[in-house]
């Protein structure tokens, strides 16, 4: 988001990394001219509200618990939601030592390897440990109500964010730590009904991941991904990533 949007107004984050949200919720209420932090009338929640929505990407697009003692904006259902990612099947963890050849102060060693504040160089650096998993292919599935959109007012801009940010997420904040995670695959369905055409369960069951080794899965190559297109009227499947 901050790559692709950097400022522009209506993309700020509300959920971040060690933020504070009722500092987040303050600027609706001095945006709305109100001054008491602790007004709960419902107008003034409202409009609080519907100025975080229009603020926030996340908040009109997952929605939000914001009824705070202070700065009360309400609640907003997002339109989006998402389900925990699962492995297609088992992972075990395994942990690799690492060392850490500087010290941060010269007393973080322990014991013989305490140095003092004078010394240029430490004796000797750290060890420790870093869990990994050798693969594993993750799914999750993802819900979107149009109805609730019209409410969080959830444009098509946010909607062309959200696809680019799961296709390019992982290429756009590499580290070490992450090995070589990556998004393989893409696919979405589409209704011509803003009720729906066909229930969702019915509509995943069509995606099949097979693992086609009987060995224990070290890459993609180890699965096959299956798709059932005999879809029920009205409904159209976008693959929008494949590989």
């Amino acid at each position: 988001m901050q790559i692709t949007r950097g400022d522009k107004p209506g993309f700020n984050i509300y959920f971040m990394n060690r933020g504070i949200l009722t500092n987040e919720q303050r600027k609706a209420f001095e945006a709305i001219g109100e001054e008491d932090p602790e007004e709960k009338s419902a107008d003034v929640v409202k409009e609080a509200r519907e100025w975080m929505c229009q603020q926030y990407f996340d908040t009109r697009m997952f929605g939000a618990v914001m009824s705070t003692k202070k700065y009360n904006a309400g609640q907003v259902r997002g339109p989006m939601q998402l389900t925990f990612a699962r492995s297609i099947d088992p992972v075990t963890p395994f942990d690799m030592t690492i060392t850490r050849v500087a010290l941060t102060n010269a007393t973080d060693g322990k014991n013989e390897t305490v140095v003092s504040e004078d010394e240029q160089e430490a004796r000797h650096g750290q060890m420790g440990c870093k869990a990994y998993l050798p693969y594993g292919m993750y799914e999750v599935y993802g819900f979107y109500t149009p109805a609730f959109a019209t409410q969080t007012g959830v444009r098509e801009e946010d909607l062309e964010v959200f696809w680019e940010s799961l296709i390019n997420m992982w290429d756009l904040d590499r580290s070490a730590a992450k090995g070589r995670m990556a998004c393989r695959g893409l696919y979405v369905f589409a209704h011509e009904s803003i009720y729906g055409n066909a229930p969702s369960h019915q509509l995943f069951d069509k995606v099949e991941i097979k693992k086609v080794t009987d060995k224990v899965a070290r890459s993609y190559k180890d699965y096959e991904v299956a798709i059932d297109e005999d879809f029920p009227e009205g409904v159209s499947l976008y693959k929008v990533v494949t590989f």
